[in-house]
């Protein structure tokens, strides 16, 4: 294997023996200010619907709407990576984000808002761009570590994203937070410019087929659709808690933004589980570690349930013990079914990336739109149950023998397990 060499602008990156700390730092962070941009409006709300006179079923809708958005950019643009150099790709998007941000910084109605966020939503999957090309550039045997490694990046950009969305939003206004994060973007898109490989294509298909193509894929490999189905359920019950927990902590408790934010701080749980879960995966094998994350979810998820019956003022503290553990089993999940995808076929890991998480946002979606009318229904407690419920879903999907589909006629059959999932 060679190492990745930049002299030339033509020349293309091929796996390395080790991959260095730098690229590994801007592949996270540019992973991290990615996905960042889907959490900035959770922890201010309740902000935003004041300032937009709007109720808070209808602010419900900026996440739910940044979701949905990040969904469709990731069936629609992320299978482009097999087909295009994703590092031309990445620099594309990066602009692209760097616009949806100020656009939404600069919104003046409800209309205005929800529209500038389903853009951010779509131009953000830069984020699972930078994923794949971790688990190109590294050797098959460390693509577990490299992957968790970006993971943790991506994880504390989700963390950080909440954290400082609400302490900026409380002193500085909601619409500071979106210009300071189109300046980060634009740093880093200076960086990838400079220091990002051209990337190989593996696939010649046009755009039409490529994207018929990942039926073909789902098809295929049972563990991507047992994947991608068991990702989605837990989603739904990790968007429903992050997504009402502002508008929660604001009636119930009378806590700000910052507060709101803060509870981000738990999801530093998370940045731990990315590189446990890749180095484990590599050596016990992913499925394990996918049911052993999704059964800490569903446990710190129904922990939630005893929340009436305690003293409330405990009552905050058993919220961010619940965090800490569902956080550390959804990102656990998650890099654990990413590392069982990319070993299914590395010449569609994009278009593998994509159905992954296209299911994941979709589930993240209905999270976000199912946590607003719960909590106006029934409040924490029917909350609770909505997050259990689908965690249980998912450690059950993670568990089932899903058939594997025949192949079609003049095709070989083909492997569709990982030898240790």
């Amino acid at each position: 294997m060679s190492s990745i060499r930049q002299t030339n602008k033509h020349i293309q990156s091929t796996p390395s023996a080790v991959l260095p700390g730098s690229l590994i730092l801007l592949l996270a962070t540019g992973a991290g200010l990615g996905v960042a941009s889907l959490y900035y409006s959770q922890p201010i709300l309740a902000r935003l619907a004041s300032a937009f006179h709007a109720s808070d079923q209808m602010a419900s809708l900026i996440p739910t709407l940044t979701q949905l958005g990040y969904a469709a950019g990731i069936l629609f643009l992320n299978p482009l990576g097999d087909r295009y150099d994703r590092r031309a790709i990445i620099l594309v998007k990066s602009i692209a984000l760097i616009l949806s941000l100020l656009a939404t910084a600069c919104a003046t109605n409800m209309g205005l808002m929800l529209g500038a966020c389903t853009l951010v939503g779509l131009s953000a999957t830069l984020a699972q761009d930078y994923i794949p090309a971790a688990a190109t550039l590294a050797p098959e045997h460390g693509r577990g570590k490299a992957v968790g490694t970006v993971m943790t990046g991506l994880l504390l950009g989700i963390l950080l994203s909440r954290v400082i969305s609400g302490a900026v939003a409380e002193w500085l206004g909601w619409r500071a937070i979106y210009v300071m994060a189109a300046a980060a973007v634009v740093i880093v898109l200076l960086a990838a410019w400079r220091r990002l490989p051209h990337f190989a294509t593996h696939s010649q298909l046009s755009y039409p087929a490529l994207l018929g193509s990942m039926r073909e894929l789902w098809t295929r490999h049972v563990v991507v659709r047992r994947a991608a189905l068991a990702q989605a359920a837990l989603s739904i019950g990790f968007s429903a808690f992050w997504s009402t927990l502002a508008l929660m902590l604001q009636h119930v408790y009378h806590l700000g933004s910052s507060v709101a934010g803060a509870f981000g701080l738990a999801g530093a749980a998370g940045s731990i589980a990315a590189p446990l879960a890749g180095r484990l995966a590599d050596h016990r094998g992913a499925r394990v570690v996918a049911k052993i994350g999704i059964g800490i979810a569903a446990l710190s998820f129904a922990s939630m349930l005893a929340l009436p019956a305690v003293p409330y003022s405990a009552q905050i503290g058993l919220l961010v013990l619940a965090a800490v553990g569902f956080d550390f089993g959804v990102q656990a999940t998650l890099v654990a079914h990413q590392t069982m995808i990319y070993g299914a076929d590395h010449t569609a890991r994009s278009r593998l990336n994509a159905i992954l998480f296209t299911a994941m946002f979709l589930g993240m979606a209905a999270g976000s739109w199912l946590g607003g009318i719960v909590l106006a229904k029934w409040g924490w407690t029917g909350i609770s149950l909505l997050t259990t419920s689908s965690s249980l879903l998912a450690l059950l999907i993670a568990s089932s023998k899903i058939h594997h589909a025949h192949p079609a006629a003049g095709h070989p059959p083909r492997q569709l397990e990982l030898s240790r999932s």
